[in-house]
């Protein structure tokens, strides 16, 4: 086999920079698996604080508010309700913009769904990233000390490759347990937000309702 010149040195540098990732590797899995499981622990504790809110519920309040004539009707009637309280400010915020028209008050509205909408998917960013990084990691935690151990085999010390397959199967499994986790966090929490923002949803387009059909009586009052 012809040896390209200069190959030696490139590939003697790849493989310094191969193996100098091993350590960040390392730490880098040990974080993932530190957060998941912290964050697992939130998990259970929004679970045990969370409202849940059925479908007989959502409609016994749409039509509540539809029965409601007045601002301040349909905000103690959302206030009784046993909605959770990012909910109630929302729809008293939609309720009390009696002063604007009703395109700027579906785009306020709209607006207030929509930064409820990147709260949420801010807050499923981390458990996104664990889900896709740590097996990503893991594979790297995996290949990096293979070379040493393929090496160690040729030269017949088998303590060496044995050590090397350890840190292989330990990173593999670092990463499989952390992307598992986040992944399963992730998918429960999902559906908890889309339920969240699908009855916000609902709810915000019967108080708009109410408010339309409030400013034509008032419209035909004046007239």
């Amino acid at each position: 086999m012809v040896a390209v010149p200069g190959s030696e040195l490139l590939s003697g540098g790849l493989h310094v920079v191969a193996q100098s990732l091993l350590i960040p590797v390392i730490i880098g899995l040990l974080a993932f698996i530190v957060y998941a499981v912290v964050s697992m622990g939130g998990l259970i504790s929004e679970y045990s604080a969370r409202i849940k809110i059925d479908v007989q519920q959502i409609e016994d309040l749409i039509k509540s508010i539809a029965h409601s004539s007045t601002t301040d009707e349909i905000i103690a009637t959302v206030d009784s309700s046993g909605l959770p309280q990012s909910q109630k400010n929302i729809l008293g915020e939609i309720a009390k913009s009696t002063d604007l028209g009703p395109e700027s008050r579906e785009a306020l509205a709209r607006k207030l769904i929509e930064n409820e909408e990147l709260k949420i998917e801010k807050s499923l960013e981390k458990t996104d990233m664990v889900t896709r990084l740590g097996p990503t990691l893991g594979l790297m935690g995996t290949l990096i000390p293979m070379g040493p151990g393929l090496a160690a085999l040729g030269a017949g010390d088998i303590n060496m490759l044995a050590q090397a397959i350890i840190i292989a199967f330990d990173t593999t499994v670092a990463g499989l347990a952390a992307g598992g986790i986040a992944y399963f966090i992730s998918k429960v929490r999902r559906r908890w937000y889309e339920e969240y923002l699908s009855n916000l949803e609902t709810l915000a387009e019967s108080v708009l309702e109410v408010n339309k059909n409030a400013s034509k009586a008032q419209t035909k009052t004046v007239y």
